[in-house]
């Protein structure tokens, strides 16, 4: 399969190919906030010695400076941006750099007007978390009660409606066995694509993708990549003994939380440690950095990587090692 058929419109044979230290910077995501008006009960919330709240110039510098490499994509995310002060702001600074796609993580909870602003104001990719198929589900999955669920229904229809949306649908021992009536359901909803993932603590679960229908998984790309690796008894986690063992996507792909930057949105969600300081350096240096962690971190004997790397990543790797051998 090519690396352009899973779905993911930052992954693609020739940037496995061709990535390097100099690239353009293809991906990154930029952590705004630890704040969130939900308990999901999977989360285990972000590190507070990296201080993840930032103010606003802070957060404006970091763009620029992603854009003066190039940078192609962004992903705002936290916590829950919606509640960071200067998102809009922000938004708008990413269009007047030109990076081409302006993401939102969100939990899809904030009132429709501030999506209609954030979608007025550039941001062409919404992903929201849809953990449920009822509001008493999605009250127990949030950590709380349902009353949020008409908001989060009805704003994901009216963005769909307007922009490219995905649904993120996080499995644990509470919904495993709902998978396939929250992919009918967020299909029904019409959204361009679903994430269904394990949640990290939980492991390997492909229950319920099997019984997805085919015309379901023929209009989500990454829902049917998810399913085909289930059915071959390959999770949506971990490295296989074969995998690659060096992470080239950190040479063209960025996350920053805190002043500080990370392998992956992964290593970094699962409490490993940043690469290095990204406030006060030169984006040079930066890079250079993350060309050396590659070279020299094997991702198998990290318990991080091994445990949690993602299909996805690990298909891009693999690409990537085997152009290089």
């Amino acid at each position: 399969m090519r690396l352009e058929d899973i779905g993911f419109y930052t992954l693609s044979d020739h940037r496995a190919d061709t990535a390097t230290q100099h690239s353009p910077l293809i991906r990154c995501e930029l952590i705004l906030t630890g704040w969130c008006n939900f308990n999901c009960v999977y989360c285990r919330g972000l590190r507070k010695d990296f201080l993840p709240e930032l103010r606003v110039e802070d957060a404006a510098s970091v763009v620029v400076k992603w854009a003066g490499h190039g940078l192609e994509n962004i992903r705002f995310s936290g916590g829950e941006p919606t509640l960071w002060p200067g998102l809009v702001r922000l938004v708008l600074l990413a269009v007047e750099c030109g990076i081409r796609r302006r993401a939102l993580s969100t939990n899809g909870s904030a009132p429709l007007g501030e999506y209609d602003r954030l979608l007025r104001a550039g941001v062409n990719d919404f992903s929201i978390s849809l953990d449920a198929r009822c509001s008493a589900d999605a009250g127990v999955m949030a950590g709380g009660n349902g009353a949020f669920w008409d908001r989060l229904v009805e704003n994901i229809r009216w963005l769909v409606a307007r922009t490219y949306v995905t649904v993120g649908v996080v499995l644990t021992e509470r919904n495993a066995a709902e998978t396939a009536q929250i992919v009918q359901f967020a299909h029904d909803l019409g959204v361009a694509d679903i994430r269904v993932i394990p949640a990290a603590q939980y492991g390997a679960m492909n229950a319920g993708l099997a019984g997805i229908p085919e015309n379901v998984l023929n209009a989500h790309p990454i829902l049917k990549y998810r399913a085909q690796n289930a059915a071959c008894g390959r999770g949506a986690r971990g490295l296989r003994p074969g995998d690659a063992p060096r992470c080239s996507l950190v040479l063209d792909d960025m996350v920053a939380m805190g002043g500080h930057h990370f392998p992956c949105i992964i290593y970094m969600r699962e409490g490993g440690d940043p690469i290095g300081r990204l406030a006060g350096r030169s984006m040079d240096d930066v890079r250079r950095e993350r060309a050396e962690w590659m070279a020299c971190h094997d991702t198998r004997a990290d318990q991080i990587c091994r445990a949690n790397c993602l299909d996805v990543c690990i298909d891009y790797n693999n690409r990537a090692a085997n152009k290089s051998a």
